[in-house]
């Protein structure tokens, strides 16, 4: 009988662990395939990592638990997660339940009907969001999509079944700087996508504020385009243009008599390029900072103690 590993990133989830595996357990025990939960403890400072022990040890047989040495973040959590599953098929879920469950069974039923490697969901609405944020991550995805060679859908969330051979493509790269909706869609495979409808956490509070996503949608535009990188190349050819326009327009009216007060005109100029130039160095920074984390050759995470 095949396996299906489901992978759960925990970061200070005590209060929706046992509910997830409440949810969880009725639709598996409707499914004919062998399962395993890895419930990966991403450095919670609250009971999540009790939690997660109370149903390793009433289900050892069908729990792992990964616990960090401190919070690495959901890239480093997932990553652990999937480097740990053994599953023909493996999905990501998250522990508050906006990731439906009963989910999993269309998905496997869609990967059957149209022999598919993956099998991804996508929120057709994002009801229950602040709109500045909904409106965020509409640019960011039309933004994205724009300059890079791969499509990254929008609204697809990390939720997702893939087939063993799409989840040893994705451990085969090597990158420290990891983001994983890109990265899924860069290793290609046959993909297709369930809509449905946005849930709400079923317990808790969502630890993605407003500058962590920034954070993050940055992220991903640094690792998957190099059009900030040429941005100052074409702002810099822009202006050079420009102002050789305006110089000669100048000599023209100064050939023809007229009084030109430079002063203001200097030092407006001058805190334009400044600001032209900052920007430049920022994103060359960016991706120099990039550079240095990959040099370094960091490990994503650290593991404490792996509970199998």
């Amino acid at each position: 009988m095949s396996l299906l590993s489901i992978v759960v990133p925990c970061y200070n989830e005590e209060e929706t662990v046992s509910l997830f595996y409440q949810a969880v357990t009725p639709v598996l025990a409707g499914m004919n395939i062998d399962h395993e939960i890895i419930f990966v403890n991403d450095g919670s400072r609250d009971r999540t990592l009790e939690e997660c022990l109370k149903l390793y040890n009433a289900h050892p047989e069908e729990i792992k638990v990964i616990d960090f040495s401190r919070n690495f973040g959901k890239e480093g959590a997932l990553l652990a997660g999937l480097r740990q599953a053994k599953g023909d098929y493996v999905t990501v879920m998250d522990a508050d339940l906006q990731d439906p469950p009963e989910v999993l069974v269309r998905m496997f039923e869609l990967m059957e009907k149209n022999d598919d490697d993956v099998v991804g969901s996508r929120r057709v609405t994002r009801k229950g969001e602040p709109p500045i944020r909904s409106w965020f991550a509409r640019m960011f995805y039309k933004l994205i999509n724009k300059y890079t060679e791969v499509e990254i859908v929008d609204g697809a969330r990390d939720f997702r079944l893939m087939k063993r051979s799409v989840v040893d493509a994705i451990l085969s790269l090597k990158e420290y700087g990891r983001f994983s909706k890109g990265l899924f869609a860069w290793v290609g495979f046959k993909t297709e996508y369930i809509e449905y409808e946005n849930v709400e956490r079923v317990a808790g509070e969502t630890k993605w504020s407003f500058w962590k996503l920034l954070r993050y949608a940055m992220d991903g535009i640094v690792e998957y385009t190099e059009a900030p990188l040429r941005l100052p190349f074409w702002c810099g050819g822009f202006l050079t243009v420009l102002m050789t326009v305006e110089l000669l327009v100048l000599l023209v009216m100064a050939l023809c008599g007229k009084v030109i007060t430079t002063g203001v005109l200097i030092i407006s100029l001058v805190l334009f390029f400044g600001g032209v130039l900052l920007l430049g160095i920022g994103v060359l920074g960016e991706y120099l900072s990039k550079t240095y984390n990959e040099v370094k050759g960091r490990p994503n995470y650290i593991v404490k103690k792996l509970y199998d």
